[in-house]
């Protein structure tokens, strides 16, 4: 009984002597975490110059059988640093490898929806595009910006009538606009009167006017 146990944990650990091939001296050990003492299951040895290697097993124990000469050996673990330890494998050796964590930051990543060159190098005509950013700085009455009042302010756009929020574009009526709102058409784009628009400030990202050159898909209006 006793016998039988003794030969398989010798197994769990690699060669044992009496079944290694001949001319071969083993390097063996646990490798952990040098913060916190756990052992790091999966942990690659690899012996540099050459293709021999080995993992380590669900206790962080490796084992590699070599023949007796001077090897360099290299460990390796996810998130941690990578060491080189140099050995002279002239008996059986334990060799317990403690690994430090290693963090990297990474450079910030940027993503913008268009190129800051873009409105020079697109192909389009006679458009406007501001954002909602933009649109708070204009000084505004009764302090709440207006999205329809900021569009009157642009080069070909005309207020229909002082303090209303109808404009006409290059000479055409308020009833030739054409106002999309994500692609959904809005008939009557102003309410009390016509001084103030329908528009929520705080939910529109940013506002594209045509003035000319309008695309086929907006078709059915002539501005």
């Amino acid at each position: 009984m006793f016998i039988t146990l003794f030969v398989f944990i010798l197994s769990l650990t690699g060669w044992t002597k009496e079944d290694r091939p001949a001319g071969l001296l083993t390097i063996s050990g646990y490798v952990k975490d040098a913060e916190s003492g756990e052992v790091l299951p999966g942990t690659a040895i690899s012996v540099k110059s050459t293709t021999t290697g080995t993992l380590a097993n669900q206790y962080g124990f490796y084992s590699l059988s070599l023949r007796p000469a001077k090897y360099l050996l290299e460990i390796r673990y996810l998130g941690y640093k990578v060491i080189e330890k140099t050995v002279e494998l002239d008996k059986d050796i334990t060799l317990n490898v403690d690994l430090v964590p290693e963090s990297k930051q990474i450079e910030e990543v940027v993503i913008t929806s268009e190129r800051p060159d873009a409105n020079i190098r697109k192909p389009e005509m006679s458009i406007s595009k501001m954002e909602m950013k933009t649109i708070k700085r204009i000084p505004a009455l009764m302090g709440e910006v207006d999205v329809l009042k900021a569009i009157q302010m642009l080069p070909g756009v005309h207020s229909t009538a002082e303090g209303t929020s109808g404009f006409s574009v290059r000479g055409g009526g308020t009833d030739q606009n054409l106002i999309l709102l994500d692609e959904a058409t809005v008939y009557n784009a102003s309410h009390l009167m016509g001084f103030f628009s329908v528009f929520n400030n705080d939910a529109v990202r940013d506002v594209k006017l045509y003035k000319g050159d309008i695309p086929s898909n907006y078709g059915g209006r002539l501005s």
